[in-house]
């Protein structure tokens, strides 16, 4: 059998490597359980993005803050979540997931309830925009995804399904919980909620998590056993490394394109906008914030399913299918918005909720596919156009209904956008064996 040179960053396999630990037969692989105290993590970090909507009218009723000054902090966190998270997931390559994973988790829990003590604005944007940004960067997607390709071989795109779906689980769980607090006590213990619901993970993290299958003496799910790479030095170096790296390649521009039209697509227009271009047609905010609550019901249906279909198609053929459906749906919801929810209108929600975050199964797997190692740290870079596509949207979108004096043309000119993207997804090159490069360059 021909030997396969190591990966760059690895370390050789040698004698003295310790032999994987025989799993006794039905035993259920580490694997999931590190897959399950990732999803509640996830869970828990996930608090904090359903705080900052409620907090825009109390902080405004007792501080005088304009609503502007509010948004600026929350847009500041949303700028970090995303460019930290490329810079995380080398962070994790160097000092390990438990370590890095557990810092974000008391960045975010000590941000948060700082607020409680906040007297003046700049305060809001230092504890909620950037140690909030900075340590819900460090938990974002990428954390998942490096998660993903150390502990599992088979089933990657199911387990991505689930854990994308996790931060949708936890805004589930806590957004009813965190609106009853705020309406009837105040928003300082719905802050202080967020905060110990990020604290009280920390314990499973450090006790629960493992950094590599080889920590524990077993193969990934599904692969064969390796040793644990070495630690790669110079984190932020390598992060933007791989930048460099990736951006002289097409693939890279393509995935970002159509990751940044997802984004302004779901949280820069539906999840922005929807609500108030809704109330434009009559709708009561409560009804229209309802359906919004019925889109993230079936987005973590349709996230895990995305991952079953990612285990079985083809990724590019799949991102294709999703865009243009969501294009098609968003040309039509101009003429379904109305004073009254009726079943037209509900269908739109639920197809929607399905297509959410689908998108996030198939873009892994491209980008594993095309990048290998480095994988988690590019996804982490196509991530941060996701949230620059959504923060222009959500821009854009407030500029072009004080124009014109409704959202059809934000509607239109999204939908034709999610087309744009279908067609970019379809010409994504397909590269059979990312590693080949890598074996050549050894002398294999």
């Amino acid at each position: 059998m021909t030997q396969t040179a190591p990966l760059p960053g690895s370390t050789p396999p040698d004698s003295a490597a310790p032999a994987p630990a025989p799993r006794p037969a039905g035993r259920i692989h580490r694997a999931w359980s590190v897959a399950a105290v990732t999803f509640v993590t996830i869970i828990g970090a996930a608090a904090f993005a359903s705080l900052p909507g409620l907090l825009f009218d109390p902080l405004h009723e007792e501080f005088d803050w304009s609503r502007g000054t509010i948004g600026f902090a929350v847009s500041v966190n949303l700028a970090l979540y995303g460019l930290t998270a490329p810079f995380a997931a080398s962070l994790m390559d160097r000092y390990g997931i438990r370590r890095v994973v557990v810092v974000a988790l008391l960045v975010i829990s000590g941000g948060t309830a700082a607020t409680v003590w906040m007297t003046a604005s700049w305060q809001l944007v230092l504890f909620w925009g950037v140690l909030v940004g900075l340590g819900s960067g460090s938990m974002a997607l990428a954390f998942a995804a490096t998660v993903t390709n150390r502990w599992f071989t088979a089933r990657r795109g199911l387990v991505t399904g689930i854990l994308t779906a996790a931060g949708a689980s936890g805004q589930l769980v806590f957004l009813p919980l965190l609106a009853w607090l705020v309406e009837h006590h105040g928003w300082r213990p719905a802050a202080v909620t967020v905060a110990l619901a990020a604290l009280a993970v920390v314990p499973f993290v450090w006790l629960l998590l493992r950094d590599h299958p080889a920590d524990v003496g077993l193969a990934p799910y599904g692969g064969e056993y390796a040793p644990k790479p070495a630690p790669v030095p110079g984190a932020a170096r390598r992060a933007l490394t791989v930048l460099f790296k990736a951006a002289r390649t097409g693939p890279f521009w393509l995935l970002a394109g159509t990751f940044a039209i997802c984004g302004a697509s779901t949280n820069g227009l539906v999840k922005t906008h929807f609500v108030p271009a809704a109330h434009d047609h009559g709708m009561p905010v409560t009804a229209a914030a309802g359906l919004l609550a019925v889109i993230g019901v079936f987005d973590v249906i349709g996230t895990v399913a995305s991952g079953w279909f990612t285990d079985r198609f083809e990724p590019r053929r799949l991102l294709a299918v999703y865009y243009a459906l969501r294009g098609v749906s968003l040309l039509f919801l101009p003429m379904l918005l109305a004073p009254s929810v009726h079943p037209p209108m509900v269908f739109f929600i639920v197809f929607y909720g399905l297509d959410w975050v689908a998108t996030v199964p198939p873009t892994i797997a491209l980008c594993r596919e095309q990048y290998g190692e480095d994988s988690a740290i590019v996804f982490g870079w196509v991530l941060a156009s996701h949230q620059v596509g959504a923060a222009l949207v959500a821009f854009l979108g407030g500029l072009a209904r004080d124009a014109f004096g409704s959202y059809d043309l934000v509607w239109y000119a999204s939908g034709a956008l999610c087309a744009m993207a279908a067609l970019m997804a379809m010409v994504i090159r397909r590269r059979r064996d990312p590693l080949a490069p890598a074996a050549v360059a050894a002398g294999t």
